[in-house]
């Protein structure tokens, strides 16, 4: 594994799904959020077809490259590999863990999302480079959630991997000291700062609150 990368997995990981921006293009908010000091990007597209997606990405990609950040692709190993991605981040209804390494190569990162202790424990097994957890709060951008984990169940999941944990769910700027401070290595975020009115100084309100 690229040490490089490891360095990254804390902080504020942005994720850019189209569907939460719909009148600002995600390379703008990438570049704009990149240089207000968020280092990790995944592009989300639900909706889009793979050629849609492919040409999201690449942009992306190569906003992502500019700015000098991460950027990992979700679901899609194969779109992932398509754009050089830097990884790729599995949901529980996605491709095992074992079969996404080998496609992506032990070079390449690998996020897997979890939602309570079980999950937690058999992804930790197969030695993801990070995990998402959630939903802390009630999310901003999904009707369809897992349930609502709160901090004390983030608090007894981080004791239960060594792996870096990003926190996520309707987490807002006045939130992230106390998600910091139950165990999170980082808060991952879409609509806080995706429909923030001004994109730099919400990044840079989330940066402030992080030990």
């Amino acid at each position: 594994m690229n040490p490089t990368h490891h360095h990254s997995l804390s902080g504020l990981y942005i994720i850019l799904d189209p569907s939460a921006c719909p009148a600002r293009s995600l390379v703008e908010v990438l570049t704009m959020a990149a240089e207000a000091g968020a280092s990790l990007f995944q592009y989300r597209s639900k909706t889009a077809s793979l050629k849609e997606a492919y040409t999201e990405a690449l942009a992306l990609r190569q906003a992502a490259a500019a700015a000098g950040v991460l950027f990992i692709v979700n679901d899609r190993c194969d779109l992932a590999l398509a754009v050089d991605a830097d990884g790729v981040h599995l949901g529980q209804g996605d491709m095992p863990l074992d079969l996404a390494r080998k496609l992506m190569g032990r070079n390449k990162l690998i996020g897997i999302s979890t939602h309570n202790s079980a999950q937690v424990e058999e992804a930790s097994i197969g030695k993801p480079d990070y995990l998402g957890f959630g939903p802390i709060y009630k999310p901003g951008s999904k009707q369809d959630h897992d349930p609502v984990v709160g901090l004390e169940g983030l608090h007894s999941i981080c004791s239960l991997t060594s792996l870096p944990i990003f926190a996520i769910g309707g987490i807002q700027v006045d939130q992230v000291r106390e998600v910091m401070l139950a165990g999170a290595r980082g808060v991952a975020v879409i609509s806080a700062i995706l429909k923030a009115s001004d994109i730099s100084a919400a990044v840079k309100g989330f940066r402030a609150q992080m030990p």
